[in-house]
């Protein structure tokens, strides 16, 4: 049951955030939306490497001086595995007019959610690996280190639904609509964790691959996409200032809890 609420704690995050659309007349600022994707790409970074990269190499101490392989090829894996779906999937990213991705005739507003979507894929199988650690006993992986990671990605996924669904919103979408558009960008992160687990049950030494896998994904998003918006504009060190917020307090939730 712990598990089970663990990895829908990101996804009631996004959900959360997709209601500001109830109670905001306005869309976000700029300035608003850098200091927020930066806070985003902050909490991504840290949980990557206390979360992920580090337990990944722990857990490979066995091979000796060779326990980094684990680590460099599911980190490498997850890189390429975002980089394909970021060439087949069709998405635009918010404030963006131009479009990525193969050409299609899908709407602004869908491409906008298949974008955000692009973005929780790797934050869902990262929770979704670390109750799997959990579950099979891993003793570098504990109930609170999962927990902890859940919480971090539920803390950023709150920004995250604010600046899908009130885009959305302005686009001319209603506001039912909206939230159902920030809420559906949030849905593949249960999804991922779910299959993750299962994964992971059926191949337990892969864990270390799938650890770095996933921080390898989530370390595509943050340099692909989430560095380039949230440094745009004039005094974009505000994205640089929350950034460093967000790594803060991941790295605190982790160590602290973990």
């Amino acid at each position: 049951m712990n598990t089970f609420f663990g990895i829908l704690i990101p996804f009631i995050g996004t959900t959360l955030g997709a209601a500001c659309v109830f109670f905001m007349k306005t869309t976000l600022g700029k300035s608003v939306q850098r200091a927020l994707t930066g806070f985003a790409a902050g909490v991504m970074v840290a949980a990557s490497i206390w979360s992920l990269l580090i337990p990944a190499i722990k857990q490979s101490e066995k091979m000796g001086d060779l326990s980094f392989v684990p680590a460099v090829a599911g980190f490498w894996i997850g890189i390429l595995f975002l980089l394909t779906l970021d060439h087949l999937i069709p998405h635009l990213h918010v404030g963006s007019d131009q479009a990525e991705g193969p050409k299609s005739r899908l709407g602004r507003t869908t491409m906008m959610v298949l974008a955000v979507t692009l973005h929780n894929i790797p934050e869902g199988m990262a929770v979704g690996v670390m109750y799997a650690g959990f579950l099979a006993g891993n003793a570098q992986i504990t109930a609170t280190s999962a927990l902890a990671l859940s919480l971090g990605i539920a803390i950023q996924n709150f920004p995250e639904g604010a600046i899908i669904s009130m885009p959305l919103r302005a686009e001319g979408e209603s506001k039912g609509k909206a939230f159902l558009g920030g809420v559906l960008s949030g849905v593949v992160e249960p999804i991922g964790a779910v299959l993750t687990i299962i994964a992971a049950q059926l191949i337990i030494p892969a864990l270390p691959y799938l650890l770095s896998f996933a921080a390898g994904a989530m370390l595509y998003v943050v340099v692909e996409e989430l560095i380039p918006e949230m440094s745009q504009g004039e005094h974009s060190d505000i994205g640089t200032v929350f950034f460093a917020v967000g790594f803060s307090l991941m790295m605190i939730l982790d160590v602290a809890l973990g």
